[in-house]
């Protein structure tokens, strides 16, 4: 059947331009979506283990500044106006999420390379969810310890054994996951030696901190009839999507690319901003992200189950642009308690562009002492990180222009 859009994450954009959640929010929110609708019908082949299209994506933002459930949930309408998608809950215990993956199963049937009819079972559930801290319990190991088996979706069973439920059983299990949290959370609940280990190197962190734009009134940004029509236009595609199954491919083209950047990536030297060990794990699996991101673009565009070299060069572009934002989300997790004062302040100062020490410490009042300030504030005189600045005789302090334009410089 005809597509509506040759390119159905470039016509989510589209959709979406009513939102003043940064422009990066929406489109991993597309991928996500289209990753959901996609789920483990489709894969990548590599003999001893297969590429699926599910993704693990964080959202993150301080609080109340740029809509990050909202955005989110713009992606999760759409989703769940497609037959036969399975939603997990947004808060549970892991061995609850076990069995809403158990309940999710249902085998598909798909045309094998060798043109005859197969059928393979898949369990699959996306989750978006709202509060990562709702979802994630990050002190239970084996809960972590699972999200990292459903992210690799490695062919076969996974079996769970308990003493009151005795067996549970769940044929390819797959997960697909977008959820939202700030970097206050990050930092207070994620450990420096979680940084670079297997969990956080196969979650891709979007970072925003601004709205793209000031919108009073949506509603004056899409007329209600063209929003009705791009909304059911793109159910209408998503449906299309759902409906993919079995291998794909990789073009010739294809394969050399890929050839080329794994032999480049891998001899030459680190970029100056992966250059930390802490980077390590997400740069022995940006070729999973790149392929895994191919599939949902190649699926976006076609019906045809081939990775062209385009998705590729796109999907390594998309995947590379999320590192800097990779940069400002680490940056806080791990640091000592005043190095995370600092920062507070900092963004605080950032936000309002130039305040009195009195109204800096009226913010923070809730999350350090009067002392703790205190000395936040001197380290960031001392690292030149805020300039006093007198206004109207008083007073206050700023940000340097050239700490304000690395940050934007940062977002994407």
């Amino acid at each position: 059947m005809a597509r509506n859009f040759p390119h159905w994450l470039k016509a989510y954009m589209e959709y979406t331009r009513d939102s003043e959640s940064p422009t990066s929010f929406h489109f991993w929110t597309a991928v996500s979506t289209v990753a959901g609708a996609l789920r483990r019908r489709v894969w990548i082949g590599m003999q001893k283990f297969v590429w699926t299209p599910n993704f693990y994506i964080v959202l993150v933002a301080p609080a109340g500044i740029v809509a990050k459930s909202t955005s989110i949930g713009v992606g999760q309408h759409l989703l769940s106006q497609i037959p036969g998608i399975n939603f997990g809950p947004e808060s549970l215990t892991w061995q609850a999420l076990t069995d809403s993956l158990s309940f999710s199963t249902e085998g598909v049937k798909y045309t094998g390379d060798d043109g005859l009819e197969h059928v393979i079972a898949q369990s699959a559930i996306s989750v978006f969810s709202g509060e990562l801290g709702t979802f994630l319990s990050i002190e239970d190991d084996k809960f972590t310890s699972f999200l990292i088996r459903m992210w690799d979706s490695q062919e076969g069973d996974f079996i769970h054994k308990t003493r009151g439920t005795g067996e549970t059983k769940i044929a390819n299990p797959w997960l697909n996951l977008i959820s939202c949290t700030t970097p206050s959370w990050l930092s207070q609940n994620f450990k420096e030696n979680m940084i670079g280990g297997g969990f956080t190197s196969r979650i891709i962190f979007i970072f925003g901190e601004t709205k793209r734009m000031l919108i009073p009134y949506p509603d004056e940004v899409i007329h209600s009839d063209e929003h009705r029509r791009l909304e059911q236009d793109l159910v209408n595609d998503l449906r299309s999507i759902s409906l993919l199954s079995g291998a794909y491919h990789l073009s010739s083209p294809a394969r050399l690319w890929g050839r080329d950047w794994y032999i480049r990536s891998s001899t030459a030297p680190r970029p100056a901003h992966l250059a930390g060990e802490r980077y390590s794990g997400y740069l022995a699996r940006k070729q999973t992200h790149i392929h895994k991101l191919a599939m949902v673009l190649a699926a976006a565009k076609r019906d045809a189950r081939m990775v062209e070299e385009e998705d590729l060069i796109e999907a390594e572009d998309c995947i590379s642009s999320t590192e800097p934002d990779m940069n400002r989300v680490f940056a806080s997790i791990g640091l000592e308690k005043e190095a995370r004062h600092r920062n507070e302040i900092i963004a605080i100062v950032q936000t309002y562009g130039w305040l009195e020490p009195n109204d800096i410490l009226a913010r923070c009042s809730n999350s350090m002492s009067a002392k703790e300030f205190d000395n936040a504030l001197k380290a960031a005189l001392r690292t030149k990180l805020l300039h006093p600045q007198t206004r109207n005789g008083i007073l206050g302090f700023a940000l340097p222009l050239q700490v304000t334009s690395n940050v934007r410089s940062a977002s994407i």
